[in-house]
Parts: C-alpha cells; structure tokens; sequence
C-alpha cells in the first residue's frame, strides 16, 4: 500500500513558505503522494487545493499529486476544467482529480449554490467537464488547452453510500474518507468496490492529532492494507507525529 499525506493546516502566523517546506519535507521523507482537501466557510482557513497543488507540484517533482476532494457543484464547468488544465500543465501525468457532490452546506451558501440539487448538479457538472477535457471546452467557449493536458487527468470519486458502485463504474479510482466513518464501515465499502469491479482504492482523511499512538496507527494501517487498500492518505495536524516516523509505519 502506498502512503500519502494531505497538505496543511496552515496556521495564522505561518510563514510563506510553510507549505512549500511541508511538500520537501513529506517528499522527502518518502511519501508517494500529496493532496489537498476543500473547505470554505467552517470556522477556519483552509488554502484553495489547486493553489496549494501548485505549490507541491514545483517543489516535489516525483510524488503524484491529487485533490482530496474538490467539491465539483462549487464550480462554473469552464472554471474548473481551467484550473485542472493550469494545474496539470504543471505536473503532468502525475495529477490525480478527486471530485465529489460535498457534503457540508455552509460551502455552499459561501458559494452561492444550492446545497438541495447538489447531486443532481455535480451529475451534470462531470458529464461537461469529461466533454471539456475531450474537446477542449463547451459552446460557451473553447479553452483551446496545451496538447500535453488534452484528455485532463484521471477523475477518481469520493463518495460513501451506493455511491461506490458508481465510483467502480464511471471513475478511475474512489476516494474514502476516515474521518467521518468507522475504519470497518470503511473497509466493508471497500469490498462493494471491488465487487463492482472498481479499480485504484484510496483511503483518505486519516487525522493524525497531537495525541496520535503510533503503534495504533501503525496497526490501523496495516488493517486498510490487508483488506486491499492501494493508497492511505494521512493528515498530519499540528503537534501530530513526525512524518518520517509515520512514513515508516507503511513498507514501500
């Protein structure tokens, strides 16, 4: 199983070049990937993830990158597609893009988009987006991107519910979340997955506090291994343990 980690938190005094420094140092340490997450408007500062994937992908050029999620309703079509080909132009073949529907409503009012249809609204907002990376953009408008990103990367789903069916149908890999399920319901989702024939499984979202036990994590670990997991996704809070030492929880 590979090992990656979530950028951030940003704390209020941070210098800035924390983030730059947290990407050389998680790549450093030997970390397989990097991602960043999406929340606005919860009662604390989170970087936009394709301004903090930027970042990472100039200063650690062989780790794959990856959004962990954006929240795809949250975005004009063109919009998105834009900052995914901006981003990619950056990486290449190393971008992973994680979307999902959201689930907190607050992000949604911030944005001015309605929570309700959101279902409904991020459907509709893939199928265009999948026909902007074919084409190149929609009768709105061409975004006439570099040969190098035409096609856009690999779309992995993070979802819960009946909704791992459709990540193992439509999508190239799934993204699960740790921090809202338990690690069985978690590996339980896992094996619907697979038996709908999905592909690249990522567990996400593993919170790592200042309290964290290692030998316990090294434990939780080893169990979304065994149960066939391909990549674990940490997310080292401030206080939290040392990434080399948590990097060396997972065998390469």
């Amino acid at each position: 199983m590979r090992l990656g980690a979530l950028l951030g938190p940003v704390p209020g005094d941070a210098p800035s070049t924390l983030l730059a420094e947290q990407a050389r140092t998680l790549a450093g340490e030997g970390f397989d990937s990097l991602w960043s997450a999406q929340t606005v408007a919860r009662g604390f500062m989170m970087t936009d993830p394709f301004v903090a994937l930027s970042v990472a992908a100039t200063v650690a050029e062989d780790v794959e990158i990856g959004t962990a999620v954006v929240q795809a309703p949250l975005y004009e079509p063109l919009d998105l597609a834009h900052r995914v080909f901006s981003l990619q132009q950056l990486c290449g073949d190393r971008l992973v893009l994680g979307v999902g529907a959201g689930s907190t409503a607050s992000d949604f009012t911030a944005f001015g988009r309605p929570f309700e249809t959101r279902f409904e609204d991020f459907t509709t907002l893939v199928e265009t987006l999948r026909e902007i990376f074919r084409t190149g953009g929609t009768a709105a408008g061409n975004l006439s991107p570099w040969p190098s990103v035409q096609g856009g990367p690999p779309l992995f789903l993070g979802t819960w519910g009946h909704g791992v069916e459709r990540a193992a149908r439509e999508f190239d890999g799934w993204i699960a979340s740790a921090h809202y399920r338990s690690d069985e319901q978690v590996i339980d989702a896992l094996g619907r997955y697979r038996a709908a024939g999905g592909g690249r499984a990522v567990v996400s979202t593993i919170m790592l506090p200042a309290d964290t036990d290692l030998g316990e994590l090294g434990a939780r670990l080893g169990r979304f291994a065994e149960a066939g997991f391909d990549d674990a996704v940490v997310f080292l809070l401030p206080g939290g343990p040392k990434p080399g030492a948590v990097r060396r929880l997972v065998d390469r």
